[in-house]
């Protein structure tokens, strides 16, 4: 890290301890290939396996973590229980999983009379047949350009909003009646908000009720009445950063002071986590820049009453140098910073990232980098080596408060 410039940059001394690193692939669970051409930076020396057990230290204190998971045939690359390397990983760090995009309206629902549960059936017989807990995403997301082609150009007919409801209550119950006992959390409504305003997003199902909330509200209220004892979460990617962070963060509390106000069967914010690298500097300055303002964000969340959980983390490294041993320890500061102030807030009890290795991240797709090298924004690479991520997940763990039942 050079202290004239403030950017970050590989001592000589640090580029040797990347190369000792090398050598701990053999003692690291779904690390052998690490030795063969992982370029993640782990402290020199050996390092105990339970030392990078991410979901055990997290059950130690009352908490789970976990990771999204993708349907797949037997064969295939993909994040998926039929990929041995990928259940694997899976298997050792996690105890918690969500589908990426399997339980989406855009994969359940190909018509308004039809429904096809396989793939998701698919990845919830993985999750049990191996102990995992598994969240619900999505029963409604909000934003237009993810609604199936057949509900944008639906014809509501002449009581639109009776109709509107009616496509919504049948969904919601079809699927929490399917998985009753099956699933502990659900995001009911996944990105309301419209980022650049703060204000409600507008789509077919909005436009046919009037624009507002009733809705949003219809579908927490159909969730609860056949759910009783379930998580039920309002999910979003508001963020620490700056920018359309700030009238979506407003936006958000506006939405939740809403909910209370009416009595909507609200347990929870799912905070996406989807953190951005902004700018080429040591991280702890970053994290300085973003923590007041988020941890005010956070104490009005949480003083009205609501749990949080981390739902999608990752990290996005544009902003910093292609050498990836540099990009790792920077993100892992960054990050440790965020989730030292996350778990600062006993609401929080449930940890899960958008993916747990580079190979199969959507950001590879969604946010790619300018100089054609693979985003590393998960814990372990796309050799399945583990990165400085997963000892600052582990860390975090450890120094947190023990969690009440």
């Amino acid at each position: 890290m050079s202290e004239t410039t403030g950017k970050l940059r590989l001592s000589r001394r640090e580029t040797m301890g990347a190369g000792l690193a090398l050598g701990l692939a053999a003692n690291v669970p779904g690390a052998a290939a690490a030795a063969t051409g992982s370029t993640s930076l782990m402290p020199p020396g050996p390092v105990p396996p339970e030392a990078l057990a991410i979901g055990a230290h997290a059950a130690i204190k009352g908490m789970r973590f976990g990771s999204n998971i993708a349907w797949g045939p037997p064969g295939a690359d993909r994040a998926s229980g039929n990929n041995p390397a990928y259940a694997s990983l899976l298997k050792g760090q996690c105890s918690i999983l969500v589908p990426e995009n399997e339980l989406k309206w855009q994969a359940t629902r190909p018509d308004a009379t039809h429904f096809d549960f396989r793939k998701f059936d698919a990845i919830l017989a993985f999750a049990e047949a191996h102990g995992f807990a598994m969240r619900g995403h999505t029963l409604l997301w909000y934003d237009p350009k993810y609604f199936p082609k057949w509900l944008t150009d639906f014809d509501f007919g002449p009581h639109p909003a009776r109709k509107a409801a009616e496509l919504v209550e049948q969904h919601i119950r079809t699927i929490t009646r399917r998985y009753r006992g099956r699933i502990i959390s659900y995001d009911v409504v996944n990105e309301a908000i419209e980022p650049k305003t703060g204000e409600l997003r507008r789509n077919s199902l909005a436009n046919a009720t009037g624009n507002d909330t009733s809705i949003i509200d219809l579908a927490f209220h159909t969730a609860r009445e056949e759910l009783p004892d379930t998580q039920l979460v309002y999910n979003d990617y508001m963020s620490w950063e700056g920018g359309e962070n700030i009238p979506h963060r407003k936006g958000v509390l506006k939405l939740l002071e809403g909910f209370r106000k009416r009595g909507v069967p609200v347990n929870a914010l799912g905070v996406q986590s989807h953190l951005i690298y902004t700018d080429d500097v040591p991280p702890e300055q970053l994290v300085k820049r973003y923590s007041p303002e988020w941890r005010h964000f956070l104490d009005e969340v949480t003083g009205m009453g609501y749990d949080l959980v981390i739902t999608e983390m990752d990290v996005r490294d544009g902003a910093l140098p292609t050498n990836p041993v540099v990009r790792d320890r920077a993100i892992a500061g960054y990050l440790g910073g965020y989730m030292d102030l996350m778990l600062s807030y006993p609401r929080l009890k449930d940890v899960l990232t958008w993916g747990m290795c580079d190979k199969y991240s959507w950001l590879q797709g969604f946010a790619p980098r300018k100089d054609g090298t693979m985003v590393r924004g998960c814990p372990y690479d796309a050799s399945f080596g583990p990165k400085d991520m997963v000892l600052t997940l582990t860390d975090g763990f450890k120094r947190t408060a023990m969690r009440k039942a």
